[in-house]
């Protein structure tokens, strides 16, 4: 996944940062799952999606206070 620029994330519309908000606590969950059955190899992948999750909320935030 990489880490994101925020300036990327800023230039989408306020549809496709709450589907990209859907779709990255769906990974969290996904992740949490695979943790709790011991299938998670990549533990790094949970700090970079809470990492997306907080910018994704925080440039919400920023559109809707607009």
């Amino acid at each position: 996944m990489g880490k994101s620029n925020i300036q990327e994330l800023r230039s989408l519309n306020l549809q496709e940062i709450e589907s990209k908000i859907i779709a990255t606590k769906k990974e969290i969950f996904s992740l949490r799952l695979k943790k709790a059955t011991k299938q998670l190899e990549k533990t790094h992948l949970f700090k970079e999606n809470k990492n997306l999750l907080a910018q994704l909320l925080m440039v919400e935030k920023e559109l809707t206070n607009k």
